[in-house]
């Protein structure tokens, strides 16, 4: 007969967790390897234009969308920055990259940029807004330029670009756009209302215009991610420091995710397999949202420590 204490251990045991994230690394670099979830060619002679694409999540996803047959042009104010990246994407994925400077607070640079972008490819189906700036910061401190950056960074980078990939391709032959934002503002995460308030106002421009430019044939979603590994905004929003610390742990997935994560979603939003999913906020945070602690002495402390280095 089995006792209790026997239960009483089953129960105790922590079961083996399945590690079933893809393939990443954690610098600005391509795969060495990459296991297609959906078919290679999903994407076959499209072409995706990409805020921020240089680095970062950005980067991956352009690596991801090449991946699946699609030409890129990744754009950002670092031109050098960008043609190196340009240069490992076709070299690792076979297809063409467009590096290209552009400013997405000022409309007339993204308007150059759209006419090059066209010139080259001969299109434009897909538009990823990525291009964002963020870092912690007390509301007490923030400054008046500070907020605004950020806000003309997030939200009016996003409409501009949108607007301006409208006005050019879209409103006559449709397209899709996916926009990254943020969990940031579901719960007034301490330390972000510069950068949560600029997500929440994305995450609404997402809705408007999926209702207004819907019967034009162009579809408007957004990936919200969490904390995700290798990406700048990971290591100035205290990353490694949650991870050493066990922050992770009350995440439901029980960890971090990673930037080929946040670019398969993209993928999904912008291919033909979300072909009627529009107006939609996608958050691949991994649970995270829902039950991570807002901790504002932990994050006070990354921020005073992080002072106390400089």
């Amino acid at each position: 007969m089995q006792t209790d204490s026997h239960f009483g251990r089953i129960m105790a045991e922590k079961p083996q967790l399945v590690n079933n994230s893809p393939e990443d690394v954690e610098t600005d670099e391509c795969m060495s390897t990459y296991t297609h979830v959906y078919s290679p060619d999903l994407l076959i002679d499209q072409v995706a234009f990409i805020t921020g694409g240089g680095s970062g999540i950005g980067f991956r996803i352009a690596e991801v969308l090449m991946r699946h047959g699609c030409d890129t042009v990744i754009a950002s104010r670092n031109l050098e920055k960008l043609a190196e990246a340009a240069k490992k994407l076709t070299s690792t994925t076979g297809r063409r990259c467009l590096a290209i400077a552009m400013d997405v607070r000022q409309p007339e640079t993204i308007s150059a940029a759209m006419d090059e972008a066209l010139k080259t490819f001969g299109r434009v189906d897909i538009l990823i807004n990525n291009a964002a700036g963020n870092f912690l910061c007390p509301a007490t401190s923030l400054s008046f330029n500070a907020f605004k950056t950020v806000m003309e960074i997030d939200t009016m980078g996003t409409f501009n670009t949108s607007k301006v990939i409208y006005d050019k391709w879209f409103k006559d032959h449709g397209g899709s756009i996916v926009n990254i934002s943020a969990t940031l503002g579901y719960r007034g995460q301490a330390l972000q209302v510069h950068a949560g308030s600029a997500k929440a106002a994305n995450d609404a421009m997402t809705r408007h215009l999926a209702v207004e430019w819907g019967p034009g044939g162009v579809r408007v979603n957004t990936v919200a991610p969490g904390p995700i590994s290798g990406t700048e905004g990971y290591r100035r929003l205290g990353g490694s420091h949650s991870e050493s610390a066990g922050v992770f742990r009350s995440i439901p997935l029980q960890r971090a995710g990673n930037k080929t994560e946040i670019a398969h979603a993209v993928l999904f939003l912008a291919s033909r397999a979300a072909s009627y999913v529009t107006g939609a906020i996608l958050v691949a945070d991994g649970g995270a949202w829902l039950t991570s602690a807002n901790d504002v002495e932990r994050l006070l402390g990354i921020v005073s420590s992080r002072s106390a280095k400089l």
